[in-house]
């Protein structure tokens, strides 16, 4: 059975919430839940416990997958919040992960980063982030819609001999898109997959060096049911993850 440590989203305290309105919620989405299971595959939410009760379970893990959730806190990549802190992520969620994703790395387990874990990930390894695409890079097209949400879409385009590319076998996928946040500066050593051909935003990247295995994407795969006639199938993503596990 392989064994998929998924780091958890938080809910925080909100009396005006009728269902445990007063404590903090751990979890994760069900697509993500469902897009992870298959026969001899489990995945398994990773607690916010203190770091020594921790680390016993994330060594019985084969591999780590990063969902995603809120943004990522600009003092994580050295700079102050634009539009008065108007973005100000979440800085606790940031730290808990942060941690994980480095002994990961340390201990050569494969990562695969999805949307807020693709901007954590790029982080990670010294990269920073637009704090908001409209605001900062002017992007003329959309990539987040509140209403829509995981029915928008826009194409992405494969670098030549990239890891996409060998893993969907063409140069140009569709794909949804669902984050108003991206990458800036793209971290050290990590390799360039994709990219929104319309504003050249970085959409997908890899890190393989030395038995570490790092996979990441801007979009969610586990949402791609909602308009899985426009944009490519997920599958083939969780596959070649999956085949990297030892």
């Amino acid at each position: 059975m392989i064994k998929l440590g998924v780091t958890s989203c938080f809910m925080y305290p909100d009396p005006n919430r009728v269902v445990f309105g007063h404590k903090t919620l751990t979890y994760f989405e069900h697509d993500m839940s469902r897009y992870l299971s298959r026969k001899g595959v489990m995945p398994i939410l990773l607690p916010d416990l203190p770091w020594e009760e921790l680390e016993q379970y994330l060594q019985e893990m084969d591999a780590f997958v990063f969902q995603g959730g809120a943004d990522i806190a600009p003092r994580n990549y050295g700079e102050e919040g634009i539009e008065n802190g108007r973005w100000p992520g979440d800085y606790h969620r940031d730290q808990y992960e942060l941690k994980i994703m480095d002994w990961a790395f340390k201990n050569k387990k494969p990562i695969y980063a999805i949307c807020r874990g693709f901007q954590l990930a790029n982080v990670y390894f010294g990269g920073t982030l637009f704090q908001d695409l409209k605001i900062q890079k002017k992007t003329p097209i959309e990539h987040r819609n509140a209403e829509l949400y995981d029915r928008i879409f826009h194409e992405v385009e494969m670098t030549s001999g990239s890891l996409l590319e060998k893993i969907y076998k063409t140069k140009k996928i569709t794909v949804n898109s669902v984050h108003h946040q991206g990458i800036k500066t793209l971290g050290a050593k990590l390799q360039v997959d994709a990219i929104c051909p319309e504003d050249q935003l970085i959409e997908a990247f890899h890190y393989e060096e030395e038995d570490h295995f790092v996979m990441a994407v801007q979009w969610h795969p586990e949402f791609s049911h909602s308009i899985k006639d426009i944009v490519a199938d997920p599958k083939p993503l969780l596959d070649y993850f999956l085949s990297r596990i030892k």
